[in-house]
């Protein structure tokens, strides 16, 4: 090699460098700018809604009288919603990435739901009340009540999971699922036994990143008919007769916290936007805990693997 091939090399190589490092740095400067945004509307939410926090708060229905009004039955309808949610997302959506990645013949068929899946995730929130509203408040007839807003987010969540279960599915290495094969196991023993374990990680973020923006919809929610103002609790899903056990709460009418923001928000007294921030801070500590017992779970499966 000549020496001006070896200088033309060698500025090739710094003109590499220079450009690598041009990249980290737009990249580092962009998740700044991100980071501190987010830390400063957090700051600003904590500022204005912290001192409106107390106990009275917790367990108080709306009032028109911003210093007595309260979000009870708004955290409570906001955890029933997604407890139905939970019910209905996730059994259907980990059983179908698992059924599209290991059990669907790859044909034309598979790639074609798989387009649509994809797509699926990506539509606007708001058409999913729309479809929600014929097909469950008036189709079902069950009315404006906490199982259609539960169903209405796990349609809205439902690709996601999807989604985000056959990615975990498919990193999974072939040479698992050889093994299993040849120690005698079936195809489901080897899902249950190998592949599961090992995603089950991978599919509890999806998890995570699904309930995280179900909790925080209001469009949907609307259209199919979420009220603002609520002053009573559903009954509860325990009883003193038998059989003990009672899903009336299913059908009862309900708010939850984003609407209920929305409603303080749209006020013109400035104490009802205090009312709306400490709202925000609690339902930003409903998704945390949510987050935080994902994690835990996720975190002591890995650990139950690697032993």
């Amino acid at each position: 090699m000549t020496t001006l091939n070896i200088q033309e090399v060698r500025k090739t190589i710094n003109r590499n460098k220079r450009s690598q490092h041009i990249f980290n740095l737009i990249g580092l400067l962009s998740m700044l700018i991100g980071i501190v945004t987010l830390l400063a509307l957090l700051l600003d939410l904590i500022t204005d809604g912290f001192p409106r926090l107390s106990w009275q708060f917790l367990t108080s229905f709306p009032s028109r009288r911003a210093e007595e009004a309260g979000i009870l039955s708004a955290w409570v309808g906001t955890l029933l919603v997604m407890f139905v949610t939970s019910l209905v997302a996730i059994p259907i959506g980990v059983a179908s990435g698992i059924y599209l990645e290991e059990y669907a013949r790859k044909n034309w068929l598979s790639d074609l739901i798989e387009i649509n899946v994809t797509n699926l995730a990506g539509v606007p929130s708001i058409i999913y009340g729309l479809l929600a509203l014929g097909v469950f408040v008036y189709g079902l007839n069950l009315g404006r009540s906490i199982i259609s807003a539960g169903f209405t987010l796990a349609l809205l969540v439902l690709p996601v999971v999807i989604v985000s279960t056959r990615e975990a599915v498919r990193a999974i290495p072939n040479s698992i699922r050889e093994a299993a094969y040849a120690a005698g196991a079936s195809k489901w023993q080897m899902i249950w036994d190998h592949i599961l374990p090992y995603s089950t990680g991978t599919i509890l973020t999806g998890i995570i990143v699904a309930l995280a923006r179900a909790i925080g919809e209001t469009a949907p929610l609307i259209t199919i008919g979420a009220l603002t103002f609520i002053a009573f609790l559903p009954e509860p899903p325990i009883t003193e007769q038998f059989p003990y056990i009672s899903l009336s709460w299913l059908l009862a009418p309900f708010t939850v916290m984003p609407i209920q923001m929305f409603d303080w928000v749209s006020r013109p007294q400035a104490e009802f936007q205090v009312n709306a921030a400490a709202a925000g801070i609690v339902l930003i500590a409903i998704t945390l805990a949510m987050n935080a017992a994902a994690i835990y779970i996720r975190y002591r499966l890995r650990k139950k693997i690697k032993w």
